[in-house]
């Protein structure tokens, strides 16, 4: 593909996204000049690739005190946050996003990503096995369709599995998934029963299937099923489930107003005493659910490929947002949390932005094809990433004005139009090997 330089992809984005404008001042009505776009671009991507602004300043040509003062005034959480959500948005309304879902359904998955920390802060942690003697945190990212539309930075030391529902339902994007995968560390005790309840279809992939298969119930004690391979370890505990319906009805509740987040839901429970009532019809209200899922997951194989599916989309997306932050050795050097919070955000709105202009690219390259009727270059297309950066320049020195001549979309597209060279991509793409 065509090169460009990280900058030009950013104006070309906001142009069609119109994100830059929800970057407003801090005291808000109060202030009678608007913010200029360059140094707000230049912030994104010096927090986001970790050169910081010091460094940023030495490369683009805009001193730092300008810099210093844009950050400060117009880059916060919320505004980084409905920045990505307008990207997000954009890219949902492009012809080639819904290319993307799997088994026409938006398949979404999360996943956390460690990174070492220079600084220390409350939530940086020590997890031997990605930071050896040092200290870190994880920026747990929900992927659908290759957008990463919400993200959260927590410790190293917490589990993943306490803030799915969260990262989920506190997405403000338009792009809704039906779907939710995570590896094991993405499930606990009440995940299934919390996401079934909001409408959301939980698929985890677990890493030692045969051992949840002991752990099955059923509406009958095991003798009722005779010889059976598969078959409940026990009888599901009815009465207790509907004795404690009130109290799991309002644990939901809360939920669903937001006065409680499931991350502490799922602490205080965990902290009660082993017989607290409340807490186990919870975990059978999960067994079932759970009981459901892998059974499903064990007849069915195109459930397990949409799963395995879904998850390398958020292995993708971590590779480029580790190619993204680059500088410092993708080492996070801020000293709060905030801070963390902020950075990440820039980094994940960088992403977005990478892959919506692939995306548009896609989109148009699919529209020729099928006003050609090539529908084998079309099956080839759907079955591209846009999750792609090797074009995207990341480094050198950058200029954030206003480029002087357009991204030509039809023009990048053209460059695609030529029946030889889609003869040549459709014969490597038959070669398994190449595949």
């Amino acid at each position: 593909m065509p090169g460009i330089d990280v900058a030009r992809l950013l104006w070309f984005v906001a142009e069609r996204a119109g994100f830059l404008k929800t970057f407003t001042h801090v005291l808000d009505r109060y202030v009678k000049h608007d913010a200029d776009p360059r140094e707000i671009l230049a912030c994104v991507v010096a927090m986001g690739t970790n050169m910081g602004l010091r460094k940023m300043a030495e490369v683009s040509g805009i001193s730092y005190a300008s810099l210093a003062s844009t950050a400060r005034n117009y880059l916060r959480p919320e505004t980084l946050h409905a920045a990505n959500d307008a990207i997000s948005n954009a890219t949902s309304g492009l012809p080639a996003f819904h290319l993307f879902d799997i088994g026409d359904q938006i398949h979404s998955s999360s996943d956390g990503q460690r990174f070492e920390t220079q600084i220390d802060t409350f939530n940086a942690r020590h997890s031997p096995k990605y930071f050896g003697l040092d200290k870190g945190i994880s920026a747990c990212t929900v992927i659908a369709n290759h957008v990463p539309i919400n993200m959260k930075v927590i410790g190293a030391h917490e589990h993943e599995s306490h803030y799915v529902f969260d990262l989920l339902y506190n997405n403000t994007s338009d792009i809704r998934p039906q779907v939710h995968s995570t590896d094991t560390h993405g499930t606990n005790q009440v995940n299934f029963w919390t996401l079934y309840t909001f409408d959301y279809q939980f698929a985890p992939r677990y890493r030692d299937l045969h051992k949840k298969i002991g752990s099955l119930v059923g509406q009958h004690p095991p003798g009722h099923y005779g010889n059976w391979v598969i078959k409940p370890s026990r009888k599901a505990y009815d009465e207790l489930i509907v004795r404690e319906w009130p109290n799991v009805q309002r644990i939901m509740v809360s939920l669903a107003q937001k006065d409680v987040t499931q991350a502490t839901i799922v602490r205080k429970l965990s902290s009660y005493v082993r017989q607290n009532q409340t807490k186990r019809a919870l975990w059978e209200l999960d067994n079932l659910c759970r009981t459901r899922y892998i059974l499903r997951f064990i007849n069915d194989v195109s459930l397990r490929q949409a799963v395995q599916k879904a998850l390398n989309r958020g292995e993708a997306y971590h590779r480029l947002r580790r190619a993204i932050a680059y500088v410092n050795g993708g080492k996070l050097r801020v000293h709060t949390e905030a801070e963390q919070q902020l950075w990440n955000e820039c980094s994940r709105l960088i992403a977005n932005a990478i892959i919506h202009y692939n995306t548009a690219l896609l989109s148009r390259v699919h529209e020729q094809k099928r006003a050609a009727g090539d529908h084998a270059a079309m099956e080839l297309i759907a079955s591209m990433s846009p999750v792609a950066w090797q074009h995207v320049n990341l480094f050198g020195s950058f200029e954030f004005g206003p480029a002087g001549a357009p991204i030509d979309i039809d023009v990048l597209a053209a460059y695609y139009d030529d029946p030889a060279y889609w003869a040549k991509v459709l014969e490597a793409a038959s070669e398994p090997n190449e595949r």
